[in-house]
């Protein structure tokens, strides 16, 4: 049975009014769902990859351990932050809806628009086009990489991942829950297909405790090799704060979103441990260090290349449950805006039927298909977006300070631990990590190169000016909202 909103007169988002008989979106996500959308969106493919990233930064076991160590309590304390906000403000969203309370819709505008134009249909895009590409390895698709049509750059890869994009933004605009299901089916094949790497590689009979005294001599080493293992580790951690943009329909949020961020992010965290202790029990630092694909060599080195041919293939797979976690969250981004009042009208209609914000869902699929037509320049536009993504990161977090002097009486069904040391800790290291991943525009790569390709030089110029150029826009939203 749907539990709809109890906001029977007033709009969860805005202080507009809106109608009795407005449909509005369903409570259909139960903790189960909330959690896989957490784990699910988190683990993706770069946590197969990023190892290897990591061993070339350090060079060491320990270190590449302690980059994931620092990485996993550094997306806890995020979660911890995000749970008392998403327990408060229970709205679609997300992080577009702290801003705006805490800075004004400027400040939220400006967040909204570097993720629903770029970041997330971008994200779809991308994950639709690797799973392609690695389909494309095995010899019965190996069409995938040709063109359809000589002469025209637009190939089978392309089509099959625009009409994956099809199709799951369709399982989420027929029905919340639908895509809840979905998201819990393929979160539970993830932690399958990574138990499963774990204990092959431990009791394949081919490793050994050894390899974590091996040491890879090409490593970066220093101070900068540690911050590029440490940014690949959080990059195979983003993601944790999708839940909270979906948090309007999750039934009981105050008690279910907390609950789903905090449990997420452990499970997330012990089973990447695991997994990393597996590839290091099951390659020395330099054939790890040296290989693309860290996870399907582990499984190679234990149980032969027919082994590791299927794990490539379930790897490929496993990815629906991200795609399908970053449209769910995505799309009430736009939804969220529209709602105030700050972008299209028909963006922030609901479905009558299906009870989903069906429009802001085809908006973000079709952006995501023209980015997947366009993929060969979209990987450099993808990463400047990232520049914007740890800055409001940073700006979101810093919200739940001025909520607790702006609104001190406000009902907080859940309080963050450690508060106010715990967001403050998030902040200096997010602060720290813009800082010195961008203010020299980039000594090395944000993004693990195994994961985007070539590094772009001008990240941080070229992230800030795909914010600033939401200014106009925003403007010319605002001159036309109408007022409640």
């Amino acid at each position: 049975m749907r539990v709809l909103p109890s906001e029977a007169t007033t709009n969860p988002s805005t202080s507009q009014p809106t109608s009795n008989n407005a449909p509005h979106l369903a409570r259909d996500l139960r903790v189960s769902h909330a959690t896989a959308v957490v784990v699910g969106t988190i683990i993706g493919s770069g946590i197969f990859l990023v190892p290897a990233e990591m061993m070339r930064a350090v060079g060491t076991a320990k270190l590449v351990y302690l980059a994931w160590i620092v990485g996993g309590i550094l997306s806890f304390l995020g979660a911890l932050t995000y749970a008392e906000l998403g327990a408060m403000k229970p709205q679609s969203g997300g992080e577009y809806v702290y801003v705006r309370d805490a800075y004004g819709p400027l400040a939220s505008f400006l967040y909204a628009w570097s993720w629903f134009i770029i970041a997330k249909p971008g994200s779809m895009a991308t994950i639709a086009t690797g799973m392609m590409q690695i389909l494309g390895g095995y010899s019965l698709l190996s069409f995938l990489p040709k063109r359809m049509v000589p002469g025209i750059p637009f190939t089978w890869a392309q089509l099959a991942a625009v009409a994956l994009i099809i199709f799951i933004s369709t399982i989420n605009y027929i029905g919340v829950k639908k895509a809840g299901d979905f998201q819990v089916i393929f979160t539970a094949l993830k932690i399958v297909i990574v138990v499963g790497v774990i204990a092959v590689s431990f009791f394949g009979g081919h490793g050994s405790w050894s390899n974590f005294l091996t040491t890879y001599s090409g490593a970066t080493g220093g101070f900068a090799g540690f911050m590029i293992a440490l940014v690949a580790a959080l990059w195979a951690y983003d993601g944790w704060n999708d839940l909270n943009m979906v948090a309007e329909e999750v039934d009981h949020p105050e008690r279910s979103v907390p609950i789903a961020l905090i449990a997420g992010v452990g499970i997330v965290a012990a089973l990447y441990m695991l997994l990393n202790a597996a590839v290091q029990y099951a390659l020395p630092a330099h054939a790890m260090a040296l290989s693309k694909r860290a996870a399907s060599d582990a499984v190679m080195v234990s149980l032969g290349a027919g082994a590791a041919s299927i794990f490539a293939g379930l790897m490929a797979i496993q990815m629906l449950a991200t795609i399908n976690g970053t449209t769910l969250s995505g799309a009430r981004i736009p939804y969220a805006l529209a709602r105030d009042g700050y972008f299209f009208e028909a963006i922030a209609k609901v479905h009558p039927r299906y009870l989903t914000p069906a429009n802001a869902i085809v908006f973000q699929g079709a952006l995501a298909v023209i980015l997947v037509s366009l993929v060969g320049k979209f990987q450099q536009l993808f990463s400047l977006t990232i520049f914007a993504e740890w800055l409001f990161y940073m700006i979101a977090t810093s919200t739940i300070f001025v909520f607790r002097w702006k609104e001190p009486d406000a009902p907080r069904p859940y309080k963050a631990w450690g508060y106010p040391a715990v967001p403050a800790l998030f902040i200096v290291a997010a602060g720290i990590l813009l800082f010195y991943t961008f203010a020299e525009n980039l000594k090395y790569p944000m993004i693990p190169t195994a994961l985007i390709g070539p590094p772009v030089n001008s990240l941080s110029s070229g992230g800030a000016l795909v914010i600033l150029l939401g200014v106009p826009v925003f403007w010319w939203f605002a001159s036309r909202r109408k007022q409640p």
